[in-house]
């Protein structure tokens, strides 16, 4: 009864606390589960749950990852290796003009282009290096981590620490503010990469440059510089869209990864609280952004999950394609919300009303089409979400994945990326690497 007689800023740290220590049970419990199985060799016999039981193995305590395209598709090992194979010497090595989104400067670096847009962009950087710690291609991630640092990276003014978003292919700064996913993702790379080669010298030691990373995500605004602040609201615990003015002050719901965050407070050196906090934030925030009939997602929202009023950005666009996949890998990794399932579902099941092979790729919250043209990087991202939906409602979008073809053209760059990324996660093949 106490839990009613808070305010409603303190229930919602008292009921934080304690979903932070059930998982944390939860996830210890499973540990010795499996220590236990395999001392004394005998199958273990789970009741009955409406959660499909390969989803409940939670990635990060068991090591086992769903292959979809095996399980729903009956794909072999070998033809499954060949399509990630193939997607990947194209995006990085194939025709300089149609084809490839990778190209190297010199000896030791390498750029990933938005072709459309013909810049560079910390999110397609920040994309390239973790497809390449996936597939083991160390060459290629130090080249774009250089490329990064030497051209990204501020070392002084008011937005020292961060990374300017986006530059020319020759490396000269078209803006100086950083956008937030792009730092995420580099750290998670860069944590990866410790994990999978090790640490070493320099800008390589990649485990202290994404410390680094942290420090300036959660301690900015300490420095009153009049201009950049936290990457994190420090009130709701929520990424913000930009570190800087009024683009602090709302989120975009794409760039918020659980999965992630949980993962920073298990390996972060410090301020490890508030990431476990973060990764319920978003939680949070996902139940509050989805529309309860089509599951739809804004592309910036305010912190408490309504539409931000941002006519181009309040609806279902580009960005907001990733909310399916970051739902759904939190679940797949830490299965800490159960809700996360019905959000899948729903929607696939609204995507599923619409016709796959023409599937408009924007849309209203409530459902409306607001194209008529489609996009791989879309069917991709629902793709991914199956790893948390009930067979039903994900197979066919597994099916549509294994059937498109690898993105091409001048609109190669964002869906290509989403694919080879959507590539690993549903076959299994986008894992975690301790540090």
């Amino acid at each position: 009864m106490l839990i009613y007689n808070l305010s409603n800023h303190h229930r919602s740290q008292f009921a934080a606390l304690i979903i932070r220590k059930k998982l944390r049970f939860t996830i210890l419990l499973s540990s010795l589960c499996i220590f236990a199985l395999s001392a004394c060799g005998q199958g273990l016999v789970m009741p009955e749950s409406p959660t499909p039981a390969p989803v409940v193995t939670r990635s990060f305590v068991s090591g086992r990852y769903r292959n979809l395209f095996q399980e729903y598709l009956g794909k072999n090992e070998t033809e499954i290796q060949a399509r990630i194979e193939a997607a990947w010497q194209q995006l990085f090595y194939g025709d300089d003009t149609t084809q490839r989104v990778y190209y190297t400067v010199g000896e030791d670096m390498a750029y990933i282009e938005d072709i459309g847009n013909g810049d560079v962009r910390t999110e397609g950087m920040s994309y390239g290096m973790m497809i390449a710690v996936q597939l083991d291609k160390k060459e290629e991630f130090d080249r774009l981590w250089k490329w990064v640092k030497t051209f990204m990276y501020q070392s002084d003014g008011p937005y020292r620490g961060y990374f300017a978003w986006h530059c020319t292919p020759q490396g000269k700064k078209l803006a100086s503010n950083p956008a937030s996913d792009g730092e995420e993702w580099f750290v998670m790379a860069l944590l990866f990469a410790a994990g999978r080669w090790g640490n070493g010298e320099g800008i390589y030691n990649y485990q202290q440059q994404a410390q680094e990373i942290l420090d300036t995500m959660l301690h900015k605004s300490e420095e009153n510089n009049g201009l950049a602040t936290n990457m994190f609201d420090a009130q709701t615990k929520q990424v913000v869209f930009v570190p800087s003015g009024r683009n602090a002050t709302f989120t975009n719901p794409s760039y918020h990864l659980p999965a992630y965050y949980e993962l920073w407070a298990r390996w972060a050196a410090r301020d490890n609280d508030f990431w476990y906090e973060a990764a319920e934030a978003s939680r949070d925030l996902f139940r509050r952004a989805a529309n309860q009939q089509t599951g739809l997602m804004p592309d910036y929202a305010n912190f408490d999950g309504t539409p931000v009023d941002d006519t181009e950005h309040q609806d279902f666009r580009f960005d907001a394609w990733r909310t399916l996949a970051n739902v759904a890998v939190d679940y797949a990794w830490f299965a800490a919300d159960p809700w996360q399932v019905e959000q899948s579902n729903r929607v696939l099941n609204f995507l599923l009303s619409q016709v796959i092979d023409n599937l408009p790729n924007q849309y209203t919250l409530d459902g409306r089409p607001l194209s008529q043209d489609s996009s791989t990087g879309l069917l991709a991202m629902a793709a991914v979400a199956a790893l948390a939906a009930d067979e039903q409602y994900g197979r066919p979008f597994v099916q549509a994945l294994w059937d498109a073809k690898i993105p091409s053209g001048k609109w190669r760059y964002y869906d290509g990326m989403l694919y080879l990324l959507a590539l690993l996660h549903v076959s299994g093949n986008f894992r975690i690497y301790a540090p």
